[in-house]
């Protein structure tokens, strides 16, 4: 019984939904382009190098997704205009984070470009997690609890901390 207690806890989880919808390579860098302005196709095939059989696939799955709309060119019928959802635009901390993350744990060159604020033209700080009362939290300040809807009869040990959990630091 405690085997299936354990599975439990991941019941309700979005994180395999959400890797379903954008856990792939090209669909963050197509994603990438978006938030750096490209629209149309050909834009997106010169800046990724990607095959345009692979690029028509990933666009196509992104606007099904409902992360990119598909538009047609006012002025020009047989072009196409691809553009962000507000579902779409939610993912940007998703985008910053994991390139933060990249530029400290892996070995790439220092980026050409950085993300700034376009008021004071400031590059962004690192994505953090941040408590209700907007303290910053570390790893060790985590735990996992039920979520109301979720509460049961049934005592368990949800708010223990991550490592007592067995995750690794």
């Amino acid at each position: 019984m405690a085997e299936r207690k354990g599975l439990d806890a991941f019941e309700g989880c979005a994180l395999p939904a959400a890797l379903e919808t954008m856990g792939e390579r090209w669909s963050f860098m197509i994603l990438r382009a978006c938030f750096s302005g490209i629209v149309y196709f050909e834009d997106f095939q010169c800046a990724l190098g990607i095959a345009r059989n692979i690029l028509s696939n990933r666009l196509g799955k992104l606007v099904t997704r409902g992360i990119l709309t598909r538009e047609p060119v006012a002025n020009d019928k047989r072009r196409v205009a691809y553009g962000l959802t507000e579902k779409g635009k939610a993912l940007m901390p998703v985008m910053i984070a994991l390139r933060q993350w990249g530029e400290r744990w892996e070995p790439v060159q220092p980026a050409r470009r950085i993300l700034a604020d376009s008021r004071d033209r400031q590059p962004v700080r690192e994505v953090r997690l941040q408590a209700a009362d907007g303290r910053l939290l570390d790893y060790q300040d985590l735990c996992w609890i039920e979520a109301p809807a979720a509460a049961d009869d049934e005592p368990d040990c949800t708010a223990a901390p991550l490592r007592a959990m067995g995750a690794a630091r």
